[in-house]
């Protein structure tokens, strides 16, 4: 199947979907998907989500739900335990939860209306607000960065919960929010159950400054990005950022011609920046493969 998707479909992200419709009974992590589509799995995720408006994990479960409905009205009926396993859940509760949360009705009662089975689909590039953006068209080299935070793993259930880090951030003993330099948020890949992104929201450091007491040091070598400009219109921050997320990585970045590296990408907002202040503007770094 997947020398199949990768001869046939050049598009990265059509590519990963075309595998996930066909292999979704199977046993698959994101960096099954991400292989067949030819992406890192950090970078392949951010842009499968920003494109279809859901992850490639969710989609996965999704198809595997609606096959269950399809099998459930099947005469006989399958055995809910197995059916369970089939469709990838490591329990019947688990599968009954998840099976109700989107049909409505357990498994167990599913059926007797003989209701509608919509097959999931995902919409390319769904209508979102207009933002403003400039920038990306080449890598540009970027120097090391030194970046005291507090982080957290993300999933797209919890990522509404980012800003909250900003505050833990200045909350933080030795932090006054007056401070010079830049600060940044770094989003990393992460490896904890049912996330997809590490979140960091940090301080810029300079030279060899100590970190405040409490606050996880990171280091980022000196590498070119993709960078792009974002001018705020004073609206909510966080709504403006999905917005900037959707249109940068899933039209953007797909379309620019320049492969991403491993790395961390970064939300980089100046000294002065003020959220509520339309005409502030603040950047997204790439990390492109040199």
């Amino acid at each position: 199947m997947q020398a199949t998707a990768n001869t046939l479909i050049h598009d990265a992200l059509e590519r990963g979907r075309f595998y996930i419709r066909q292999e979704f009974l199977r046993t698959l992590s994101l960096a099954d998907i991400a292989e067949a589509a030819g992406v890192s799995p950090f970078h392949f995720s951010r842009q499968f989500t920003a494109r279809f408006g859901a992850s490639p994990m969710s989609y996965v479960r999704a198809l595997r739900l609606a096959h269950a409905a399809h099998r459930l009205n099947e005469r006989p009926r399958p055995n809910l335990a197995q059916l369970a396993f089939d469709c990838g859940f490591e329990s019947q509760e688990g599968f009954t939860r998840a099976f109700a949360k989107v049909y409505g009705a357990p498994p167990g009662r599913f059926g007797r209306n003989q209701q509608q089975i919509e097959e999931p689909d995902l919409m390319s590039n769904p209508p979102v607000r207009s933002v403003r953006l400039t920038g990306g068209d080449a890598p540009t080299l970027r120097p090391a960065l030194r970046v005291a935070g507090v982080s957290r793993a993300f999933s797209e259930v919890n990522r509404h919960e980012i800003p909250e880090l900003w505050a833990a951030l200045f909350a933080a003993p030795g932090v006054d929010g007056q401070f010079r330099g830049r600060t940044l948020g770094v989003c990393r890949a992460t490896d904890e159950a049912g996330c997809d992104l590490d979140y960091l929201a940090g301080l810029e450091l300079l030279d060899d400054a100590d970190p405040p007491q409490g606050l996880e040091l990171i280091t980022l070598p000196e590498r070119p990005y993709l960078v792009f400009q974002m001018v705020i219109d004073g609206s909510d921050l966080h709504l403006q950022m999905q917005a900037a997320a959707r249109e940068i990585w899933g039209v953007r970045v797909p379309a620019c011609g320049f492969e991403l590296d491993r790395a961390p990408d970064l939300e980089v907002y100046p000294a002065s920046f003020d959220p509520a202040r339309p005409g502030g503007v603040l950047e997204w770094w790439l990390p492109a493969r040199g």
